[in-house]
């Protein structure tokens, strides 16, 4: 891999001048450093088994289970943990156990490998507070749970001296973001190896077509195009849930399971899923955006199901040096889609998209999208760096590239042009302040059944209300 390409490389824009903006996340970043360190982590020997962690047991959780078994290290899934007993299958409509299901599914990928998997029953942890016991157990953590629940998971795995493997979103929130990144110095003092799966920065084709930027293929970017334009995703509806446990659910339970449209877990799919697109213009100018403004709102997927999130935002980000970056996201059915990035220079464009990597101009050239295998690279390259002691350490451009998409939620909800100080001052924390199946989650709904929606021009996005 490419010296300045590696996915370790903390960007041009210090993450650390983020950190000093606010008095906050200085003192979340104090708070941290000043946990006793009971040792610091060292590189592991060729041999040594790594011991693997799963936190969050859905079907992302499995996927990066299977992804990480299959590297070529020697390498043992250990314990697993959930914080829901039963979840449901929206194929099947009937309940199953995602601790379970996710010994199933990885002995089934490791079958020619069965040493890999090897967690005991009294290994398998549930509850809300189950992440702790699993990740006291292992060398490396896998955290996959809804990234509402992230920070406080990577805080606690770094506490406990862990390197860690963590899913995007790394959080949903400024609150969230600044624990992630006062974490994220904590890992590194002590170092502790970071990865995020924000998989694009492991791809091949990615790799090479932003090198050839950085050679100045396109010349100077003077705009850059982003998009997740896509249908709705999966839905658990409250009526078949509660016939799935034959019992009513509470609020919190509901939400808990249906938690892609409440963002206290989801974070609205501008974080859950166009933080990707929107990585990819972060690191071809190697920085973040320092203002946003747009639009959004909730036109086409409507009903009591649907939450509290958009189904469109477009937004318009402003880097430092004045560069646009025009995203969309949607998630309207029967309109056209679209998943790519684009960059336009002085010398040419380039487009990444499902056909391949192209450039346009002077320079002109074309790849096919014909790639490795992204999701495991992460982990191979994350594992690389455990064994031989790379710097190595992705949460930091995790957590800024999640405040990316953040910036852009607030200023669609908001209506307002936010910079990024400001937002990541904001102290506005979505987490509920207990986390049990009977306490009262952040949003409720209305005698209708309907959450109420942002709304633009009115919503607040940087002042939490005072009680």
């Amino acid at each position: 891999m490419n010296d300045s390409l590696k996915p370790q490389t903390e960007p041009g824009v210090s993450r650390r001048s983020f950190l000093k903006s606010t008095s906050t996340a200085v003192a979340g970043g104090t708070l941290l450093s000043a946990l006793p360190i009971e040792r610091f982590a060292h590189a592991a020997s060729p041999g040594d088994t790594l011991r693997i962690s799963l936190v969050g047991c859905g079907g992302r959780g499995r996927g990066a289970a299977v992804d990480s078994l299959s590297g070529p290290s020697d390498l043992k899934l250990v314990a697993l943990a959930d914080a829901t007993e039963q979840a449901f299958d929206t194929n099947s409509k009937k309940l199953f156990s995602p601790v379970e299901k996710a010994m199933e599914e990885t002995s089934k990928a490791m079958k020619d490998r069965p040493e890999r998997v090897a967690v005991k029953a009294d290994k398998r942890f549930i509850g809300f507070d189950a992440y702790k016991a699993a990740i006291a157990e292992a060398d490396v953590v896998i955290l996959a749970t809804p990234p509402g629940l992230r920070p406080m998971q990577f805080e606690e795995a770094i506490r406990q001296n862990k390197h860690v493997f963590m899913e995007k979103p790394v959080a949903v929130d400024a609150p969230g973001v600044r624990r992630v990144l006062a974490a994220a110095e904590e890992a590194k003092r002590k170092n502790l190896k970071v990865g995020v799966g924000l998989q694009r920065r492991h791809q091949a084709g990615y790799l090479e077509t932003i090198q050839r930027m950085r050679d100045g293929a396109i010349g100077d970017i003077t705009a850059l195009r982003a998009y997740w334009n896509g249908s709705t995703p999966w839905i658990k509806r409250r009526a078949d849930l509660e016939a799935a446990f034959g019992r009513k659910l509470t609020e919190f339970e509901y939400q808990f399971h249906n938690w892609y449209y409440f963002v206290w877990m989801c974070g609205d799919h501008i974080c859950e899923q166009h933080i990707h697109n929107l990585d990819v213009a972060n690191w071809i100018k190697n920085g973040y955006p320092e203002r946003a403004r747009g639009n959004g709102g909730c036109q086409t997927r409507k009903g009591k199901d649907y939450g509290e999130i958009f189904d469109h935002h477009v937004v318009e980000f402003f880097y430092e040096d004045g560069t646009p970056l025009f995203s969309q996201c949607r998630h309207q059915n029967g309109c056209w889609g679209d998943v790519s990035e684009h960059a336009i220079g002085t010398k040419g464009t380039v487009d990444f998209d499902g056909r391949g990597y192209t450039i346009r101009g002077e320079n002109a050239w074309r790849r096919q999208a014909k790639d490795n295998a992204p999701y495991r690279q992460e982990h191979v390259d994350l594992y690389d760096a455990i064994r031989n002691d790379k710097p190595y350490n992705e949460a930091f451009n995790g957590a800024m590239s999640t405040m990316t998409a953040v910036l852009g939620r607030m200023a669609t909800y908001s209506g307002k042009e936010i910079t990024m100080k400001d937002a990541l001052a904001s102290d506005i924390d979505t987490l509920p302040k207990v986390l049990a199946w009977d306490a009262e989650p952040p949003v409720k709904p209305d005698a209708d059944g309907m959450y109420k929606l942002p709304i633009p021009g009115v919503t607040d996005v940087l002042r939490a209300r005072k009680a």
